[in-house]
C-alpha cells in the first residue's frame, strides 16, 4: 500500500541522486548537447498561470495531461470533452521560449514527470502504433519488415511482429528514435532537470490528483477516467509477449533502457524458462 509506495519513492529519489551526482552526468539543460537539449525542451509543457512544467512521455497518459493543460488554460471546456487530441495546438512548449525565460521557469516552477515500466510502455506503443495506426504502419512498419524479413517487400507494414520491432529498436540510435519508444531518460533528462515529483503509471489517479492539488488547480478539475475503448497492457499480456520472444533480444534491449529501469526503480523482467512455463 502507501508504505510500499513511500519506500519505492525513496529508492527512486536516492537512485536519481546517486546516478546524477556522477561527474559525467549533466547538471543543467545548458550542459546537454544541442540535440538532447532540443528534445527535452520540446517535451516540457508550460503552465504560466499555475507555474508548473510537465515533461510529457508518450504512452504514459500524456494525452490526458495535455487535456488538463488545455482546460487550465481555458482552451478546452472540460477534461471529458470527446475530441481527438491535437498534440500541438493550445499548448505552450518550453523550447519555444528564450534562454532567460527557459532558465527562469526551470528554476522557479514546479516540475513533474510520469513514468512507466519500460517494457510495458514499449509493448503499449507496439500494439497501438502497428496494430491500429496506418501512418505508423506505412512510415515504420514497411521499413522494419523490409529490413528484417526475407521477401517482406510487399508488406503494408501492418503485420510487424514484436520481435521485429525489438530488433529495430536495437539497431536504432537512441537520440534519433521516435518519441513513442525513445527512453524516458532521453526524453526528459532527469539529471539535467530537477523534477519535484515523479509520478507513476501504476498509481496514475492518486499521483495525478496529488499533482493537481500541489499546483492548486481548480477543484472541479480531476484526472480523466480511462477511455472505454482503451485496452491496457496487463501483466499477463506482457508475460505472454516476453516469453514468446528470443531471450537474447530482450537481454540486449535492456541495456538500451537500463537508465529507465534503474533510475525509476523498475525490476528487470523475469524471462527464465521456469517463469515462462507458468
Amino acid at each position: 500500500g502507501d508504505l510500499d509506495y513511500e519506500v519505492l519513492r525513496d529508492i527512486r529519489n536516492r537512485t536519481i541522486r546517486a546516478v546524477c551526482g556522477q561527474r559525467a552526468m549533466p547538471r543543467s539543460v545548458w550542459e546537454l548537447p544541442a540535440g538532447q537539449r532540443r528534445t527535452v525542451l520540446r517535451h516540457l509543457l508550460v503552465s504560466d498561470k499555475y507555474r508548473f512544467l510537465y515533461c510529457y512521455v508518450p504512452k504514459v497518459a500524456c494525452s490526458n495531461w495535455k487535456r488538463i493543460l488545455k482546460v487550465l488554460d481555458g482552451a478546452l471546456e472540460s477534461v471529458d470533452v470527446k475530441l481527438k487530441m491535437d498534440h500541438k495546438s493550445d499548448l505552450v512548449f518550453l523550447g519555444d521560449m528564450k534562454p532567460d525565460e527557459i532558465s527562469y521557469r526551470l528554476k522557479n516552477y514546479y516540475k513533474f514527470i510520469f513514468v512507466r515500466n519500460p517494457l510495458e510502455r514499449l509493448l503499449s506503443a507496439y500494439r497501438n502504433k502497428f496494430g491500429e495506426i496506418k501512418e505508423y504502419q506505412q512510415k515504420y512498419g514497411v521499413e522494419i519488415i523490409r529490413r528484417y524479413r526475407k521477401n517482406g517487400g510487399n508488406s503494408a507494414g501492418d503485420d510487424v511482429t514484436f520481435s521485429e520491432f525489438l530488433r529495430y529498436l536495437l539497431d536504432e540510435d537512441v537520440e534519433r528514435m521516435n518519441e513513442h519508444w525513445m527512453p524516458i531518460y532521453n526524453l526528459c533528462q532527469p539529471c539535467a532537470v530537477r523534477y519535484d515529483f515523479i509520478g507513476s503509471y501504476e498509481r496514475l489517479n492518486a499521483d495525478a490528483n496529488y499533482v493537481l492539488e500541489r499546483v492548486q488547480s481548480p477543484s472541479f478539475i480531476r484526472f480523466p477516467e480511462r477511455q472505454s475503448w482503451y485496452k491496457p497492457v496487463t501483466a499477463q499480456t506482457l508475460h505472454y509477449y516476453l516469453c514468446n520472444t528470443q531471450r537474447r533480444l530482450i537481454k540486449e534491449l535492456l541495456t538500451k533502457y537500463i537508465l529507465d529501469f534503474s533510475l525509476f526503480a523498475y525490476p528487470l523482467p523475469n524471462i527464465t524458462s521456469e517463469f515462462c512455463r507458468q
